[in-house]
Order: C-alpha cells, then sequence, then structure tokens
C-alpha cells in the first residue's frame, strides 16, 4: 500500500524508519519530511495544516494510509476534514479526531476528563484573566514547588515549576495578562506538584482494543542533572526498571482502561496513539498529561524495540481488530542522545553543515531537524536536530554505543547531554 506520515522531526523519520521495513508498504511520502526521511521515502512539501492540498496529493498518489505525527494538525482536526470529504473518507488515518485531540490541546479538557473518570491526577483549578485574583489567592494555599501549565499546545515548553509563590504568582500573571504563551495561555491550570520519578506509557487503540507499547523515560531540561529550561526531549531510555508487571498492572487497570472506556462513553471514537505522561508515586502512577500522538524523542527508543510489522497493528487499529494482535517486544535496551542546536530552547542559529553521521555503525541516526543544501549536504534546520539511537544488552552498553557515536557527530555549536541514563543506571543498580 501508499502511505503518508505528516510531520517532519525525529519522530516521523522513526516511524518512516519502521514502516519502510514493512513489506506492505509499496510508497512512503513524508510531509514535509526532512533530510533523513528523504532517503527512504519522498518528502512533500506541502504544510501540514493545508488540508486542502493533503487530500488533493492523497488521491492523485493512491495514498490508502496516513500517519499523523504531531499533535497540531489532530488539534485543528485533519481526521475530520478527511472523514467528512467523501473522497477521502475510505482512507486509513492513524490519529484522534478534534474531540479526542483535545485530550492534548487542552489540559482543562484533560484534567476534567480524569476527573470525570476516576484517573489519578494531582490536584488542580483552572484559571482565566478574569479569575486572576482569584488565581493569585489559590497559589497562597499550595505547597511549593506549584506548577503552572498553558492550557492550550506550546511546544512543549507550556509547562512552568515555580519554586516559590513570588514565582508563581509572576508567570500566573505573565501567562494570562501578557500571553506569555499566546492563546495557548488563555486558560492556566494550576496544580499540585507530584514527587516522584517520570514515565511515558505508550498505547495503539481502536476505540475498543489496545495495544500497550514499550514505555521509555524521557529527559526534559536542556542541562545535565535536569538544570536550565523545559525542552521538547533531550533523550529517552526504554525499558524503564520500575516499571515492572506490578506497577504496568496498575497503569493499565487505573489509567488504560478508564481512559478508553471514559473516550467511548463520551463518544469519542478514537483510532490512534494515546501517549500517556506518568509520574511514579511511592509505586502508584499519576497522570500528568495526555499526548494524542507519539512521543520525541521516546519514539526512537520505543520503535526499535517492537519486532512486529508496525503497518500491520496500525492497519489492525483502523480496521477495528486489535482485539486479536499480540505485540512482540525486544528485551534489550535501547538508548537515545538528542544533537541540538547551541542556544537552544532558546535563539539558535541554523544552516551549519552536519559532519560525522557517515562513520556511524553500532547506532541508528534519527533526523528531526535537518534539509539537504547544495550537492546533498545535510545541514542544521531546527532546534533539535537529530537523535542518536543504541541498543544493548544492558543499559550501561546501550549508552556507551550510543554516546560513542554521538561524539563522531559535529557541526558548529552542537549540544547535547551527557547524562542521559545515569538515573536509570543507578535504580539498576
Amino acid at each position: 500500500m501508499h502511505i503518508l506520515i505528516i510531520g517532519s522531526g525525529g519522530r516521523e523519520h522513526a516511524l518512516s524508519w519502521k514502516i519502510r521495513q514493512s513489506q506492505k508498504c509499496e510508497n512512503l511520502f513524508i510531509l514535509p519530511g526532512n533530510a533523513g526521511t528523504s532517503a527512504i521515502g519522498r518528502n512533500v512539501d506541502i504544510a501540514i495544516d493545508d488540508f486542502e492540498r493533503i487530500g488533493e496529493f492523497v488521491l492523485e498518489n493512491d495514498i490508502a494510509m496516513m500517519v499523523i505525527g504531531p499533535e497540531a494538525p489532530l488539534v485543528k482536526g485533519i481526521a475530520d476534514y478527511f472523514k467528512a470529504t467523501q473522497a477521502l473518507s475510505h482512507i486509513r488515518i492513524i490519529g484522534p479526531g478534534k474531540n479526542g485531540a483535545q485530550l492534548e490541546g487542552s489540559k482543562d479538557f484533560a484534567k476534567d476528563f480524569m476527573q470525570k473518570y476516576g484517573i489519578p491526577t494531582a490536584g488542580f483549578k483552572t484559571f482565566t484573566k478574569a479569575s486572576l485574583d482569584e488565581g493569585l489567592r489559590y497559589l497562597e494555599d499550595l505547597s511549593l514547588p506549584i506548577v503552572l501549565k498553558a492550557d492550550g499546545l506550546a511546544a512543549g515548553k507550556g509547562v512552568i515549576i515555580a519554586q516559590s509563590r513570588e514565582e508563581a504568582s509572576g508567570v500566573l500573571t505573565e501567562m494570562l495578562v501578557e500571553k506569555k504563551f499566546g492563546e495557548a495561555s488563555a486558560k492556566v491550570v494550576i496544580e499540585a506538584f507530584l514527587s516522584g520519578i517520570e514515565l511515558s506509557v505508550f498505547v495503539l487503540t481502536d476505540g475498543e482494543d489496545y495495544v500497550i507499547l514499550p514505555e521509555a523515560k524521557d529527559y526534559k531540561r536542556i542541562g545535565d542533572n535536569d538544570s536550565g529550561p523545559n525542552t521538547g526531549g533531550m533523550g529517552a531510555v526504554s525499558p524503564v526498571p520500575f516499571a515492572n508487571h506490578e506497577f504496568m498492572g496498575k497503569v493499565e487497570k487505573r489509567i488504560i482502561q478508564p481512559t478508553i472506556a471514559g473516550l467511548k462513553k463520551d463518544g469519542v471514537d478514537y483510532c490512534g496513539f494515546i501517549f500517556i505522561g506518568l509520574m511514579n508515586v511511592g509505586g502508584d502512577p499519576y497522570v500528568i498529561e495526555y499526548n494524542v500522538r507519539m512521543g520525541d524523542p521516546e519514539t526512537q527508543a520505543v520503535l526499535p524495540r517492537i519486532e512486529n510489522d508496525l503497518v500491520d497493528l496500525l492497519e489492525a487499529a483502523a480496521d477495528k481488530k486489535l482485539k486479536n494482535q499480540n505485540i512482540k517486544i525486544n528485551p534489550k535496551t535501547a538508548t537515545t542522545v538528542v544533537l541540538v542546536s547551541g542556544g537552544y530552547p532558546g535563539a539558535y542559529e541554523k544552516g551549519f553543515p552536519i559532519t560525522g553521521t557517515d562513520s556511524i555503525q553500532e547506532t541508528t541516526v534519527f533526523h528531526a531537524g535537518t534539509r539537504l543544501g547544495k550537492e546533498n549536504q545535510v545541514l542544521t534546520h531546527g532546534g533539535r536536530v537529530l537523535a542518536i539511537t543504541g541498543m544493548g544488552e544492558t543499559v550501561q552498553e546501550s549508552l556507551e554505543k550510543t554516546y560513542r557515536d554521538v561524539n563522531k557527530i559535529s557541526w558548529e555549536k552542537v549540544n547535547f547531554r551527557k547524562d542521559i541514563g545515569q538515573d536509570i543506571l543507578r535504580i539498576s543498580n
């Protein structure tokens, strides 16, 4: 079949890499793609929110399945557009409609959903500019630190953990009055801080049944020892030692099952991925957030561990036949380290030539913010530029492979964390 992947990041390169391995994939298109995806499929220069042109391309190229990588087109309703357009309604789409995408598109919606269906999460309250004074009073009663979240999409940067009430008050005012994150912070969710270890759990569902994909732990802060501002993600490790059979049993019973049952009860026809950001608090899972797609860079650590033909799983999800699918997981450890542009997540320069990738042998290089320049020279074109994934029998072996290859790659002002997986090593030992 002909398959179209929407997106241009490391997640989409990883999806392309895995889907291309399927005998069912005859032709692969990535819209708009990056320098890495151009080597395994055909990049398509159309904006991810230009639904009309995407639809025309799908018909012209006899696309049978469309996999939506990023959250923005899902929140804007790409799946709904296809289902409402008669000529496109037969296309298998991996990604929820606008109503299901609210789980990620609105933190307030997601928290209300969790509260409604008894899904464990931190205590919270939502405020707008009109209720700013009430919000400032609410801060006085919370224990420190305090978590403030922009309600809408903010490219992974809309969460602030304030260490003092003064900081929290300032951030709340910046978000609501000064529109720190634009319309995304027209509402702000203030919630209690959960102390524990984070974990990302991924589910593929057809709205009735589901398969649980390998879990991962990601690293959001720019600097070693979790210092500095949040980013879109600086690395990932899968599996996670504390996510044992007992813990994952709690996740499935308390979170996954009521989430899918709740969506069904609310009349949401959900086909696609659900990424559940969790906190392990003393052995009990609490939901930090939902995402309605795979994570980045977790996908780069998760997909190499899946031994199934991914297209088989996606086709079963689209056809509501996941009930009969069993997922096969490689027991090895995958570790991913992200290389970023100097200055990221703040201002950074683009267009630097990347060297060293042709000498990589032990790991897989996933492109994110890259483009092809003259004579097919690969250039930096974003904040997060490459993700390097290694696999080994142990966390230590995997990390050694990954960092050995990371250190072969270079461009002007390249930056990466040196401590990915060190906390996992401490847990394992």
